[in-house]
């Protein structure tokens, strides 16, 4: 393994690490660049979830070594509490059954106002 690739998989074991709720995800939440990526945030925003997420398209050392990292090999990929839940259909999946709130509200992510997306911290 690279001296690269071993400093971007630290950097997403820290991301994952230090973010409750986490999507990689191509483009942003407010302007997805993938209609999967596009599905997920409207899911969490509908739960009105606090997360971060990391656009995958302006990170390539991101999107290159995730998907060995994460045994998962599409996007988008969404983490709550440091477990991986998987992508687009496995979340709204989750959703429709009311599975996906539940886990949310035990990572304490939902909120009473408006839905909130950052940059994931590092």
């Amino acid at each position: 393994m690279s001296a690269i690739e071993t400093e971007t998989r630290d950097r997403i074991k820290r991301q994952i690490g230090n973010n409750t709720v986490l999507l990689y995800m191509k483009g942003s939440p407010d302007f997805p660049m993938c209609g999967f990526s596009g599905r997920v945030v409207q899911i969490l925003d509908a739960l009105k979830t606090k997360y971060a997420y990391v656009n995958i398209l302006e990170n390539p050392d991101i999107r290159a070594t995730l998907p060995s990292y994460a045994k998962w090999p599409t996007f988008p990929q969404l983490y709550i509490q440091g477990e991986l839940i998987g992508g687009c259909d496995i979340v709204s999946e989750l959703h429709q059954k009311g599975e996906l709130k539940s886990l949310l509200e035990n990572a304490q992510s939902l909120m009473d106002a408006k839905p909130e997306a950052a940059l994931a911290t590092e």
